[in-house]
């Protein structure tokens, strides 16, 4: 093992100390060298790619932009089907409110009822309408007992009335339709009216008495047809800009899935007919 002589150590170490100084002086200045140099690099490349990124910039935020409106959109439709939703459970809900309400009001006044409609359940498999007519189509099937001019429902809101039947179907006379005159009564029983179909969203009141229909007013049937069972929740009043009085129904026509046929008739409309 080679051994070095005392003197010799003794001057390494005083050695020692200036070497690390002047390599760490070296290591600094390296630094500040490559910094400088990556700078000019990276000028040079920003210089290189800037006429490119000039060219491009405006197809990327076009881009961009038609993102962002497609998930604006996406988020709106989602928005407007929560919405739907919940305006129709605030509708049924609100039917069985009116129910409720008349319920107890009879109660109160010790009114004697008439027979409980009876009813037969049918499912909704198409839209049978057209542009001048408002109906669907009802999957019956074979013996059922369904007529003409019975009255339709949904979760106790009605819908129309049946216009002509099939061995196996059965077609509904929305109360939207032009040719729906349905006698009906305002809240509380301060005026009747009419409900005419507009084919339109909402039909209209008609041949008003009593008081003024007044926006958010409670419609029911009046029962003074046959076949018609009374107190029936229909809607609620709205008015156009120009005050014609008009009915939401409770009943979303454009999202049926199955509705109630009540038992018994009235002659259907002869416009009606096929």
């Amino acid at each position: 093992m080679l051994r070095l002589s005392l003197p010799l150590r003794q001057a390494l170490g005083r050695l020692t100390l200036p070497v690390l100084f002047a390599a760490s002086f070296a290591v600094v200045l390296l630094g500040r060298l490559d910094l400088r140099v990556g700078d000019r690099a990276r000028a040079v490349l920003s210089d290189a790619l800037a006429p490119l990124y000039a060219l491009i910039a405006p197809p990327v935020r076009a881009l961009r932009v038609t993102a962002d409106g497609l998930v604006g959109l996406i988020g709106v439709d989602n928005e407007n089907a929560r919405l739907r939703a919940e305006n129709a459970r605030l509708r049924h809900w609100q039917a069985v409110a009116l129910a409720a309400q008349n319920r107890a009001l009879k109660a109160a006044l010790h009114w004697v009822p008439s027979p409980a409609p009876e009813f037969v359940t049918a499912r909704v498999v198409a839209d049978a309408g057209g542009v001048y007519v408002r109906a669907m189509l009802l999957a019956t099937g074979p013996n059922h007992f369904i007529q003409p001019g019975q009255i339709v429902l949904a979760h106790g809101a009605l819908v129309g009335r049946i216009a002509d039947v099939g061995a196996r179907s059965a077609r509904v006379l929305l109360l939207t339709d032009l040719n729906s005159r349905i006698p009906v009564l305002l809240e509380g029983g301060k005026g009747r009216a009419i409900l005419a179909g507009t084919n339109g969203p909402w039909p209209r009141l008609i041949f008003a008495t009593g008081a003024a229909p007044r926006p958010g007013e409670q419609v029911v049937t009046a029962g003074l047809a046959d076949g018609i069972p009374p107190d029936l929740p229909v809607g609620t009043v709205r008015l156009t800009a120009h005050h014609v009085p008009e009915v939401v129904p409770y009943a979303d026509l454009d999202r049926l899935e199955t509705v109630q046929v009540v038992q018994g008739g009235l002659p259907p409309p002869a416009a009606a007919a096929p």
